[in-house]
């Protein structure tokens, strides 16, 4: 099993930002999260709970094992 995807299908890209409103991450975090390994994910994971803080951001959602986009 693999970490979860932070995904909470409200997927729109913010021009500000150019993260997903939804779920924080970068097209790039995005586009490479079900070929990263538990680390990778875990560190993408780690950067979206600072983007929440910095951004104002609602409460990350609790990670769970899943196989996930």
């Amino acid at each position: 099993m693999s970490i979860a995807s932070p995904c909470i299908n409200l997927c729109r890209m913010s021009a500000t930002t150019g993260l997903c409103e939804g779920c924080f991450r970068s097209l790039d975090e995005i586009a490479r999260w079900s070929r990263s390994d538990d680390s990778d994910k875990q560190r993408i994971l780690e950067l979206i709970a600072r983007r929440r803080v910095t951004l104002g951001g609602a409460a990350a959602p609790t990670a769970t094992l899943k196989e996930g986009a």
